[in-house]
């Protein structure tokens, strides 16, 4: 079973509801779970829209304590309460536009757990540091901080200089990855790869041996084409 993840970023309005609809009137793939992550301001109107179907709601990032003086946060048990399933912790865009630390992401993740929510957690390198030769120290490092000590969790791996750019890395790359993160997590932890996944290169990036699934940007907020890349997994039948 392969984990499909739509990340909205800062995209959607009210109307967008349209999308989860449309999901939802598809009809599930088989072999594939579908999650949609969209800003916070809609994770409980699309938790209604796609009760009770294929299609869970997540959301992008959560505060690590329960509640308190933290103007502008949201904690996870909130989300939790709004019809959430899961959280995007340490996407490269917040710990970079947010100056966010390993061990800041796994206080998140740990909150995510306590609130009941599953934790996606980011994880990827600069265009400098493969460049150096530094991409597999610095995935090590990422895991060994970022990640919880116990509990039900997802791997994220995203190529910083691939998110947004249109490029990918070859699947020899993709594939280098995923098997050295696979074999320092627990059996059955769910790898996804994300950065540019679009219908033109998912079939290729999900047939790589230790993915499975994707974080999809951009694409999903299209349903024909998060469909298509969800119709795209090994095994999947829409």
């Amino acid at each position: 079973m392969q984990l499909i993840v739509g990340n909205w970023k800062m995209h959607g309005r009210l109307a967008s509801v349209a999308i989860v609809e449309a999901l939802v009137r598809a009809g599930p793939v088989e072999g594939v779970e579908l999650l949609v992550c969209p800003p916070a301001t809609l994770v409980a109107r699309l938790a209604e829209a796609a009760r009770g179907s294929h299609v869970a709601i997540g959301a992008q990032d959560c505060h690590p304590a329960p509640e308190g003086p933290f103007t502008g946060d949201i904690a996870a048990e909130m989300l939790a309460d709004a019809g959430a399933t899961h959280v995007i912790v340490g996407h490269s865009e917040r710990r970079i536009g947010h100056a966010e630390t390993d061990a800041l992401v796994r206080d998140k993740a740990s909150a995510a757990q306590r609130a009941g929510l599953v934790p996606i957690v980011c994880i990827g390198e600069t265009l400098a540091e493969r460049e150096a030769g530094e991409t597999l120290s610095v995935v090590a490092r990422q895991l060994a901080g970022s990640l919880p000590e116990t509990g039900r969790f997802v791997v994220a791996y995203e190529p910083v200089w691939a998110i947004g750019t249109g490029r990918t890395p070859t699947p020899e790359q993709v594939a280098e990855v995923h098997a050295f993160v696979a074999a320092r997590l627990p059996e059955g932890t769910p790898v996804l790869y994300g950065g540019s996944v679009k219908p033109e290169n998912a079939r290729g990036l999900l047939a790589v041996p230790h993915v499975g699934g994707a974080l999809v940007g951009g694409a999903s907020l299209t349903p024909r084409d998060f469909l298509a890349i969800a119709a795209a997994a090994p095994g999947a039948i829409a």
